[in-house]
């Protein structure tokens, strides 16, 4: 499949919060993105810190946007949101018909993660969900004129084939390391919470 360069992606991702506390609203913010070049409008919702909500929350913010018909592609800044609230990626594409990639930008370390999840309720069900997700895959970033020469950023996907995914990276990564629906998600998020967004997302 080619993908139109104005294809509507929806980039989500979470804003910052307080660690400390565990029940804690967390706000997420979902620019809607025309491939990679412009935000074409904005959606958002909360999911609970370290909860087992957002799913469910992503799946009623889509459903219920006027944007959801021109939607043709979901992009995530890691699988979960507000800590460890997991991602089903199977089921959010299932519910929303729409296809899913998990970008990483970091390649994780299983290690650590499993014993985190050791302190946090539900703990089977959050493996289970990390499981679910698929394999991590390894893209390269090739941008010179930003400073990223052989950096590499991972990915999950469903509803796509890897080499799709590797055509919508290709062609939304524009002005850093990451696509640019999620990388504008990011500055949103930070900017709302904090009041300036901060670094080089």
């Amino acid at each position: 499949m080619q993908f139109k360069p104005q294809i509507r992606i929806l980039g989500i991702d979470d804003s910052p919060f307080s660690k400390l506390d565990h029940r804690a609203q967390v706000l997420v913010v979902a620019p809607v993105f025309r491939g990679g070049q412009y935000m074409d409008g904005l959606l958002s919702t909360t999911v609970t810190a370290d909860g087992l909500d957002a799913t469910k929350h992503l799946i009623n913010m889509i459903n219920k946007s006027r944007n959801k018909e021109q939607l043709k592609l979901i992009m995530l800044d890691g699988i979960a949101l507000g800590g460890f609230n997991i991602v089903d990626i199977q089921e959010l594409h299932k519910r929303t018909t729409l296809p899913v990639i998990v970008v990483i930008r970091h390649k994780p370390d299983i290690e650590a993660i499993k014993k985190a999840l050791k302190n946090l309720p539900n703990r089977i069900q959050r493996e289970q969900l990390l499981k679910k997700a698929g394999p991590i895959h390894t893209y390269s970033v090739e941008h010179p004129e930003l400073g990223y020469r052989g950096k590499s950023i991972q990915f999950q996907f469903t509803g796509l084939t890897e080499s799709e995914v590797r055509q919508v990276l290709k062609m939304t990564i524009r002005h850093g390391l990451i696509p640019e629906p999620i990388r504008v998600a990011h500055l949103i998020g930070q900017g709302i919470i904090l009041g300036e967004s901060k670094g080089r997302a």
